[in-house]
């Protein structure tokens, strides 16, 4: 489960995860089901950011044209501070399949964007998710401060933990001083993972190992 928000309070310090599971296969009946969302994190090398980031706001239109892109976000505090973190929204998997055809194929996309990401990044990572039932997708503004919030889950799923981490977030958003972008939960990827905002998760609820807090900037 995966939630993001926009924050106006400071970042809480990373704490350590738990070892993760990874699965490249669904854990359910998801895996039939319409839109969802590709959480594609770039772990940028040390003093390549600022042409990172650059050459995205020049070229990634290039890829817009064939994909949906919720937003783009760079990491200030918290965890590894080098990275970009991208949301991508696809109506199903087989457009997923035709937009990275089309991009194939697309050779201004591979030479302006592509390469030179490429050669600016160490590493990517791609988590599939799909929003809670509970929740709508909120379109981010322009610009502004999120805090992204990852929760470690105790194996259990939902039974264990869903109902007190929706009362907790909701909770949460009625306070006023944060906006809810999204909750979302990974079926392809690691698994057992959940985010949400700032302090009113920290040693509250059950079904919870532990939890990254980090601050992005739009």
């Amino acid at each position: 489960m995966l939630a993001l928000g926009k924050s106006l309070t400071k970042a809480l310090a990373a704490r350590t995860l738990a070892p993760q599971v990874c699965s490249s296969f669904a854990t359910g009946p998801r895996q039939y089901d319409g839109t969802f969302y590709e959480f594609r994190t770039y772990c940028i090398k040390p003093s390549k950011m600022n042409e990172f980031l650059e050459n995205v706001k020049k070229n990634i239109h290039l890829q817009t044209a064939h994909s949906e892109l919720v937003g783009s976000w760079s990491v200030e505090f918290g965890g590894r501070i080098d990275k970009v973190f991208h949301i991508w929204k696809y109506d199903n998997f087989a457009q997923q399949t035709e937009v990275r055809k089309a991009l194939a194929n697309d050779k201004e996309w591979r030479e302006q964007l592509l390469i030179p990401i490429l050669g600016l990044t160490d590493k990517q990572e791609s988590e599939i998710t799909y929003l809670v039932p509970w929740c709508k997708l909120e379109k981010p503004p322009k610009e502004g401060v999120y805090e992204l919030v990852t929760f470690q889950m105790k194996p259990g799923g939902p039974a264990l933990w869903g109902d007190a981490f929706r009362r907790a977030i909701n909770a949460h958003v009625d306070l006023g001083y944060s906006k809810l972008v999204g909750v979302f939960h990974t079926e392809y990827g690691a698994l057992n993972r959940g985010v949400y905002t700032e302090e009113i998760m920290r040693s509250r609820l059950v079904g919870f190992e532990s939890q990254l807090h980090r601050l992005l900037t739009l």
